[in-house]
C-alpha cells in the first residue's frame, strides 16, 4: 500500500455533526499518522477546529455562491493547489460533492460524489445514525476502526470559570428557526430551583439568541450562574468535564457536553429523530411529539438518577 502524504477532510457543520465527526477525525489521523492533514470547515467552527489535535492545518470555506465565479475559481485553485492525494468528505452534501468536480477526478475521494474512488455505497445511508453512517463510510475507504471521541485535550483557561461546589449545566436554547425543539423556558426555570434545592448550582449556557430565556430563568432562580455569551466551544467541553450532569434541548452544545463525558438528559420533540442524530454516551433521551407535553417530574426523575448523592 502506498503511503499518502497529503489528506483533506471536509466537515463544514453544523455543531452537532462536527462533534459526531470527532471519532472519525481521530480514526483518520491514526490511519494516516505521518500525513499532513488539512480540515476544510466553516468560520463558526474555526476555534474548535484549531484546538483539535488531529489536524496540521485548518482551512475556512466561505461557501461562495455559484454565481460568484471569481470566488468559485479561487476555491477550485486552492483545493487543487493543496496537492491532496485523498479526501474524506464527512459532510457528504451536494455542496461538498461538488468540490470533487472542482478538484478533478485524479484525487482519491471517500464520500458520495458520483464517480469517486471510495463511494459510500449504501442506498439507506440517510436512514442511519450519523455515527454509524460515518463509521461505515470510513470502513469502505479502508479505515476499519473508529473510536469514540476523546476530548481530554479541551481545557478552559485556569480560573476563568470559578464555579464553587457542584453544578449542573442547563442549555435552554436551540436553533431560532426551530422553536418546536425547545422545552418551555418556565419549566427550565422551575427545574433550576429544584436543582438548587438539592444542593446543585444551575449553570446556564447559550448565546445572545437565548438572552430572553436566560434572563427569564434567572428571574425565577437568581442562584443560577449565567455564562451565556461567555463560552467558546472548548470552554463548554471543559465545563462538561467538571459538571455533575447536564440538561438541554436537542442542540449543538449538548453534543459537546455529552462528548466531554458529562451525564446528560437531552430533550427531543418530533421535530428531530434521536435514532438518527442523538448524542452517544451517558445520555437519557426524553421525547414527546411536542415538548410542551413533557412534564417537569419526568425530567427531574431522569436527572436524579444521574446526580451524586449528598
Amino acid at each position: 500500500m502506498v503511503s499518502l502524504s497529503r489528506i483533506l477532510v471536509i466537515k463544514l457543520g453544523a455543531l452537532g455533526d462536527f462533534v459526531q465527526a470527532m471519532g472519525p477525525f481521530a480514526a483518520i489521523r491514526a490511519h494516516h499518522a505521518s500525513a499532513h492533514i488539512t480540515l476544510l470547515t466553516t468560520r463558526p467552527f474555526a476555534e474548535l477546529a484549531e484546538a483539535c489535535p488531529w489536524f496540521d492545518e485548518v482551512w475556512l470555506d466561505e461557501k461562495p455562491p455559484l454565481w460568484r465565479l471569481d470566488k468559485v475559481a479561487a476555491l477550485a485553485a486552492r483545493l487543487r493547489g493543496g496537492r491532496f492525494e485523498r479526501v474524506y468528505d464527512l459532510q457528504t452534501s451536494d455542496r461538498s460533492s461538488w468540490y470533487f468536480r472542482l478538484m478533478g477526478k485524479g484525487v482519491e475521494w471517500s464520500g458520495i460524489a458520483k464517480g469517486c474512488s471510495h463511494l459510500h455505497a449504501n442506498a439507506r445511508r440517510d436512514f442511519m445514525h450519523t455515527i454509524e453512517r460515518q463509521r461505515e463510510q470510513l470502513a469502505m475507504a479502508g479505515i476499519p476502526k473508529v473510536p469514540p471521541p476523546d476530548l481530554a485535550w479541551a481545557e478552559a483557561v485556569p480560573g476563568r470559570f470559578d464555579i464553587p461546589g457542584r453544578f449542573v449545566l442547563l442549555v435552554p436554547g436551540g436553533a431560532p428557526h426551530r422553536p418546536a425543539k425547545r422545552w418551555p423556558v418556565e419549566r427550565f426555570a422551575r427545574l433550576a430551583l429544584w436543582l438548587v434545592g438539592h444542593g446543585f448550582t444551575p449553570v446556564l449556557l447559550g448565546t445572545n439568541k437565548e438572552r430572553s430565556e436566560i434572563d427569564s430563568i434567572r428571574a425565577t432562580c437568581p442562584q443560577a450562574v449565567d455564562l451565556a455569551e461567555q463560552t467558546s466551544f472548548p470552554d463548554i467541553i471543559a465545563l462538561a468535564r467538571r459538571a455533575e450532569a447536564a440538561l438541554g434541548n436537542d442542540t449543538g452544545p449538548m453534543h459537546l457536553i455529552v462528548a466531554g463525558g458529562c451525564p446528560s438528559v437531552v430533550l427531543f420533540s418530533h421535530d428531530s429523530d434521536p435514532a438518527l442524530c442523538a448524542p452517544r454516551g451517558n445520555v437519557t433521551v426524553l421525547r414527546r411529539p411536542s415538548l410542551a407535553e413533557l412534564g417537569e417530574t419526568e425530567v427531574e426523575v431522569a436527572l436524579d438518577g444521574m446526580l451524586p448523592t449528598a
